[in-house]
């Protein structure tokens, strides 16, 4: 049995300490909020986000930073992307050398150009960092349902150590080197899922959301592979299988965001009415200053952007992209 600490006590930092709780471990469950915790202690359900599911009486819950933390062999941070650094900034005095901190937030940080665990390296020089991804909503995960992640460290042993706490019979966990495609993956694939779910709000059909998530991997591959990640990532579960479900999900709430955007809301009343954080929102901006930094096309991305930053129309954005200059499909593939 392993000591494990859950930072951030929203829909996923809870399932996954139900994984954990019923992989036979001890599980503290952390809140920023007293409110939060309150609610959680007496109802031990997330009211709202995961209805009918029961959090045990065993898994302990607190706003206590350093109690949830302490003598830990492994944290899990499970906060918003857009709040990583100053949570790791709050942690930092309560990390022991070389305590494991497994990031399963998925962001780019806008202002550094960042992936989440460079972040927490950032704040947090003497921890391990890590990271688990992959296709897997939080509400089927906590309703026991099958699910397939990816664990990625710097060291084998280290993703090893991860895989064999959270794997069980109905969460099945992968390993891999590639960290930074890993997280590459888990935050682009959200900026493609708010275009996936504007062509729903338009009321397009089946054939434009194929197109949105094969066009719309290649994109997220340019800018990983020009960052130095894998070709292999992008095909796998952090790459293509987090877009799948993404762009397809009733429980995404990107998708759900793009929606709204597409039947004719904007982006701000589109998050108020999701009720949660819209990751993709938030690495939409960073991901064309990536793209223009390395010199890449993202036109998918691009008009993402333009909709929710310049008021651009949604159909607007989707003539531009279908309008564009002729292309070939995959320039790697030389004519006989």
């Amino acid at each position: 049995m392993a000591k494990t600490g859950v930072i951030g006590a929203g829909s996923w930092g809870t399932a996954l300490a139900l994984v954990l709780h019923n992989n036979g471990h001890e599980v503290v469950l952390w809140s920023h909020s007293k409110t939060s915790v309150e609610s959680l202690s007496e109802n031990r359900e997330l009211i709202g986000k995961l209805p009918g599911v029961k959090i045990p009486e065993t898994i302990a819950i607190t706003n206590d930073l350093e109690a949830a933390m302490k003598e830990k062999d492994m944290l899990v941070l499970a906060v918003p992307s857009a709040c990583i650094r100053s949570t790791a900034h709050n942690m930092a005095p309560y990390v022991a050398d070389g305590q494991l901190i497994v990031c399963v937030s998925k962001g780019i940080e806008e202002s550094t150009l960042k992936i989440m665990t460079e972040v927490i390296e950032d704040e947090i020089p003497n921890c391990r960092a890590a990271v688990l991804s992959g296709p897997s909503h939080a509400e089927e995960v906590s309703r026991g349902l099958p699910t397939t992640v990816v664990a990625g460290a710097h060291d084998r042993e280290t993703a090893e150590h991860i895989q064999n706490l959270f794997m069980n019979q109905v969460f099945r966990v992968y390993t891999s080197p590639d960290m930074l495609g890993i997280e590459l993956g888990g935050a682009l694939k959200n900026v493609i899922a708010l275009a996936a779910g504007i062509a729903d709000g338009l009321g397009y059909g089946d054939n434009t959301k194929a197109a949105l998530i094969t066009r719309g991997i290649a994109e997220m591959s340019r800018i990983g592979t020009a960052m130095g990640g894998r070709q292999e990532t992008f095909n796998g579960l952090s790459g293509i299988g987090d877009l799948i479900v993404t762009c397809a999900s009733v429980h995404s709430r990107n998708r759900k965001a793009g929606y709204l955007m597409g039947q004719g809301r904007t982006m701000r009343e589109a998050m108020d009415e999701v009720k949660m954080v819209v990751e993709g929102v938030y690495s939409a901006k960073a991901a064309v200053a990536l793209a223009r930094k390395y010199n890449i096309e993202i036109p998918i991305i691009e008009q993402v952007n333009k909709v929710l930053f310049e008021d651009k129309s949604p159909k607007e954005a989707v003539t531009e992209l279908m309008l564009r200059d002729k292309k070939i499909e995959n320039s790697q593939l030389p004519w006989e």
